[in-house]
């Protein structure tokens, strides 16, 4: 997968793995990584497939409706590539914390629902359930933070209420932050999850 790796100054910090929108790249979200976590390894991820020509984590059949098939897939893909990243840039796999915004969101929520200690906690702005009647792994310890929009036509109120209580359930502990905003990822948002991945993570 096209991804940016940037070693951090801190070998102990968790390695922030970073997941664009809709048409974005693995340039997009650097900006917020460094206001997370300025000590970090940073792995950036392209997703790997197109939709009229903009690169996605995987395919939808319309807004709002996954393609299941398509999503299962990507996310036993990136789960691959995540193992293959750990072992060729040293890095420890039981230290990832996933940051993800709109269909990054959707993919690094996937990753939790599907594989039991792929990630070590997330921060998903704007995300929607990635599947429903699925058994989620044992997610007992680790934090996630929900950066969701009041107003957000994409992601209903309902929809972060809904995979708030499945993570949840599963034994995450879960954060919500609330924006009086749409689908857009605002500097408070961003600022909210700096200042929670300081809280849960700081060393």
């Amino acid at each position: 997968m096209k991804h940016i790796f940037k070693q951090g100054s801190n070998p102990q910090a968790s390695v922030l793995v970073m997941f664009h929108g809709t048409g974005g790249t693995e340039q997009d979200l650097l900006g917020l990584a460094e206001l997370i976590s300025p000590t970090s390894s940073v792995l950036s991820i392209r997703g790997n497939v197109l939709e009229n020509g903009m690169p996605r984590f995987f395919r939808r059949i319309a807004e709002g409706v996954f393609d299941e098939e398509d999503l299962v897939f990507r996310t036993t893909e990136l789960n691959d590539f995540l193992e293959q990243a750990a072992a060729d840039y040293k890095l420890d796999r039981s230290n990832f914390v996933a940051v993800g915004y709109s269909n990054g969101a959707n993919i690094a929520g996937s990753l939790l629902f599907h594989y039991g200690g792929s990630l070590r906690g997330a921060i998903l702005h704007h995300p929607m359930v990635p599947r429903r009647g699925v058994k989620l792994p044992d997610l007992s310890g680790v934090p996630i933070f929900i950066g969701a929009g009041e107003n957000d036509p994409i992601c209903s109120p309902q929809e972060t209420e809904e995979l708030q209580r499945l993570l949840g359930d599963a034994g995450a502990a879960i954060d919500v932050h609330w924006e009086r905003a749409g689908h857009r990822l605002t500097q408070t948002e961003a600022e909210a999850a700096a200042q929670w991945f300081n809280n849960n993570f700081a060393k």
